[in-house]
């Protein structure tokens, strides 16, 4: 299962994971909303379901990045 996920991960192409960051992960682009979701998750303010899934909406394409990066980096070595 986790190999298939990394191999998944390791597939998309890095084409399409950036634009996902710079348009999902940022937008609305004044400020970012990822930015204010932090800051309110920081501050203990997320309270409502709708803060959790904008977070979640927003923060995916940044942590399929990381993902993405983490596999790249580590992935001729394993894991």
């Amino acid at each position: 299962m986790i190999r298939s996920l990394f191999s998944f991960v390791h597939r998309l192409p890095w084409g399409l994971v950036v634009p996902l960051c710079l348009t999902l992960g940022l937008a609305p682009f004044r400020p970012p909303h990822i930015v204010e979701k932090l800051q309110m998750l920081f501050q203990n303010e997320l309270r409502r379901p709708i803060d959790w899934l904008d977070l979640f909406l927003h923060g995916a394409p940044w942590a399929l990045l990381l993902a993405k990066f983490l596999v790249s980096l580590f992935g001729k070595r394993g894991f």
